[in-house]
Parts: C-alpha cells; sequence; structure tokens
C-alpha cells in the first residue's frame, strides 16, 4: 500500500483504523445475474457457488472466494462477474424500457450492461468507449450478454456530445479516477498512487462531466460515479458541477467504504436537470442491402423457430447485416463497433452467395429458439470454447451450440463432425 496515500486518508478519515484493518481482509467477489436471459430466482436453483444478495442491486449476489469466470454459465451470458460497491450507481437512474440511454466511459460493460437489463430490449442504449482496445473488450460483453438494443461507440465524449445535444433521458458517467477504492483489489494501482494524479484525474473528469451536461434531455437524470475515496473527485466534483450548470441539482450522494459496508470503494452521485428545451433528433431511415435481407430471410426462416428482427429495423454495413434499434440516431461520422445486433453477412462464392451468421445472433436469440442445435456436455462445451472441432455429430449445416439448452455460439455439422465457429479471440 502507499504510505503516502494512507498518510492523506488517515488525516481525513474519522474511522481510518477501521479502514486500515479492513485493508487485510480480501476483497470481495461478486456477479451480477443477466436476467435478459434468466431471473435471479431462476439462477439460485442451478448456481454452483453460493449466492448472498448485494442489498443495492437486486440481481446482484457475493459470491466469496469463488471464480465465477470458470464456469460455463458464464460464457452462456447468464451473469456478469461484477465488484459488489459498482453496482450502487447504476439504480439510481432508474432506467425504464423505450427510454435513451448513455453510458460515457462504458468499458468494459459492468454499468453500461447493468443500465440495459432494466429497459428489457426497448429503447436505445449507447455504449461509448473513448479506448478502441477496451471498446472491444466492451462489445464482447454486450454480445455475451445478448443485449439487442445497444449501439456500441468509440468516441471522444466531447465529440459525442456535438452530435447528440439534449438527446438522453438518463446519463451515466463512471468516470476514469485515480482508483483509491480498489487497492485493496489491485495493490499495483495503489503503489502508483499521487496526490498529483489525483488532481489530473479530477480535472479529466470535469471535462467529461461538461459533455455529458449537453447531451441530457430536460427532466434528464445523471449519475456521476467513481472508484475513488479522493474529494477533489467525488465531493468537490459534484459541487463544481451543479455551479457550473445551475440547471442541474443534486438530488442523493452515495459513498460506500470497504470497512463499512461489504465491497470496496464507490461514490455516486445523482443529479436531475430542470429546464431547457429537448433536442429533436433526426432519426436514421434503416437502410440495408436487399440481397442481404434476402439471404438473411431464408437463413432466418431455416434457423430460427420464430422471426428475431420483428421489433428491429435492419441496417447494412457494407456485406454485414444488424437488427438496429428502432428510431436509431444518424451514424454517419462515427466510429461504430454496433448497432443492435450483428446477425451476420451475405458473402458471395463465384455464382453463389450465402449467409453466414454471426456469433452475437446466436448469444441474443432465447433458449429454445433454434431450429437446429448441437447440445454438448460440460467436457465437450469446454473443448468447443478452445476452439476444437468436435467429432461424432450427427447434426448438418449451421446449428446453435448449447449447454443445458443456453447457446454458447456457433458450429457447422458435416462429414459427422461440428466444425468450431467460435470466434478466435474469445477461445480459453
Amino acid at each position: 500500500m502507499n504510505d503516502k496515500f494512507l498518510q492523506r486518508l488517515a488525516q481525513r478519515l474519522p474511522d481510518y483504523p477501521a479502514y486500515a484493518e479492513c485493508l487485510h481482509e480480501p476483497p470481495c467477489k461478486g456477479i451480477r445475474v443477466n436476467t435478459l436471459k434468466i431471473s435471479a430466482q431462476d439462477f439460485a436453483r442451478i448456481a454452483p457457488f453460493p449466492l448472498k444478495p448485494v442489498a443495492w442491486e437486486e440481481n446482484g449476489f457475493f459470491i466469496g472466494e469463488e471464480k465465477p469466470g470458470r464456469y460455463l454459465y458464464h460464457d452462456a451470458g447468464l451473469y456478469y462477474v461484477q465488484e459488489p460497491s459498482a453496482m450502487c450507481a447504476a439504480p439510481l437512474l432508474d432506467v425504464q424500457p423505450g427510454e435513451r440511454v448513455l453510458d460515457l466511459c462504458s468499458a468494459p460493460g459492468g454499468k453500461g450492461t447493468q443500465l440495459a437489463q432494466k429497459m428489457c430490449c426497448e429503447g436505445i442504449i449507447v455504449l461509448n468507449e473513448k479506448l478502441p482496445d477496451r471498446a472491444r473488450i466492451l462489445l464482447q460483453n454486450v454480445e455475451r450478454l445478448g443485449i439487442r438494443n445497444a449501439v456500441v461507440t468509440c468516441a471522444d465524449p466531447a465529440a459525442l456530445a456535438e452530435r447528440l445535444p439534449a438527446y438522453f433521458d438518463k446519463i451515466l458517467v463512471d468516470a476514469p479516477c485515480s482508483g483509491e477504492g480498489m487497492f485493496r483489489k489491485e495493490p499495483e494501482a495503489a503503489r502508483q498512487w499521487s496526490e498529483e494524479n489525483v488532481a489530473m484525474c479530477a480535472d479529466r473528469q470535469r471535462k467529461i462531466l461538461v459533455s455529458a451536461a449537453k447531451m441530457l434531455a430536460p427532466g434528464g437524470k445523471l449519475v456521476y460515479s467513481t472508484c475513488t475515496f479522493a474529494e477533489e473527485e467525488d465531493e468537490e466534483n459534484a459541487a463544481w458541477f451543479v455551479r457550473e450548470f445551475p440547471q442541474f441539482s443534486l438530488v442523493k450522494r452515495v459513498k460506500l467504504w470497504p470497512h463499512r459496508a461489504e465491497g470496496e470503494g464507490h461514490f455516486a452521485a445523482l443529479f436531475c436537470r430542470e429546464d431547457g428545451d429537448r433536442m429533436v433528433q433526426r432519426q436514421e431511415r434503416p437502410a440495408a442491402d436487399k440481397k442481404a435481407v434476402a439471404l438473411w430471410r431464408s437463413f432466418e426462416r431455416d434457423f430460427l423457430k420464430q422471426p428475431f428482427a420483428e421489433n428491429c429495423g435492419l441496417l447494412s454495413f457494407k456485406n454485414t447485416l444488424y437488427a438496429a434499434p428502432i428510431g436509431l440516431f444518424p451514424l454517419a461520422g462515427l466510429r461504430v463497433l454496433a448497432a443492435g445486433v450483428r446477425l451476420g453477412e451475405a458473402v458471395q462464392a463465384g455464382k453463389t452467395a450465402r449467409f453466414e451468421p454471426a456469433h452475437a445472433l446466436v448469444m441474443a436469440e432465447g433458449r429454445g429458439q433454434f431450429a437446429n442445435t448441437a447440445p454438448l456436455s460440460e467436457e465437450e462445451a469446454r473443448r468447443y470454447l478452445r476452439g476444437e472441432e468436435l467429432p461424432g455429430s450427427s447434426v448438418n449445416g449451421w446449428c446453435a451450440v448449447t449447454f443445458e439448452g443456453w447457446p454458447l455460439g456457433l458450429a457447422k455439422g458435416a462429414g459427422g463432425a461440428l466444425k468450431n465457429h467460435y470466434p478466435k479471440g474469445l477461445r480459453h
């Protein structure tokens, strides 16, 4: 632990001895059940480890010393591994189906997917991450959890604000911070702590909040959160925000400490915007390549038991087809990693055209919705996730690979074997 950080905290925290003592305890671990696929009650019946409810998130659970990422239910997207205290911010927004929601600093996706669950795939949620490598990780989590109404972007907050002024009903700003609340979990981060970094983070957070303020519609709600204890980044920035933007009022503040509540450290502040005019944003007219759509419709009839994209608009990016959320804003000029669910792409081989389905399609579809499946044992499923071809299969053509009925990905049956189409970047 960083001695300068501890000395500073000892001067500021009345019950510092209790905090210092808790640093010798193991960090708390948690998961959030993905209710887009399974209810918390149903997951509790099949959970491979004990669950203890998290007070501030109805679908959140403490899990003790388990390694939740090693279970196949994780690969199937039944839960998201999330530090329990980090679950406290998203519920403050009280998002509803049909709203326009933004998670401005979204990677790796914990809070954004938490918001998406509450929307029940209705409305539009923009999950933005400025850094490309982190944005790709964000997209992987969005696809694994089967979120249908997400637009994943890779944009600077200021650039996004120019495009979407007064557009969103709810905005979450989980700002990059000095990470003091995670020092028990990440000792290396503690060793790199400095007051200069705290000041730098506080300044960067204010710039991000300026962009967020521009994008919130009148009557909307904004939550600003960090995983630090520093007043400069937490309380002082919250006070600065309402001074800088008097149309916003501070409604609630939450600060969790590891010696006072189970979990690591977290801060969240809820603001409401009171006045102004809502931006009437032009909607995208989804344009889809007719040939790709025809190939998709033919594939859809054979692959699924019922149509997938009835409540979506079909949108093409070159040969790739998406089921995009209704009411989507224009995307031209934005770096977009996904606009809804990637269905697949039209492939031309000589005079023959075919539709190649995407991994995201399988993960976004419900259990039992596939016309052709390849049910696997646990051992077979782990081989599949490693990218192996599986012999001894009677399945022909494209199929959904499943474990206990839960989709894991795609395969293609041919010649008595299952040819593996699990994405190479996900194999483990």
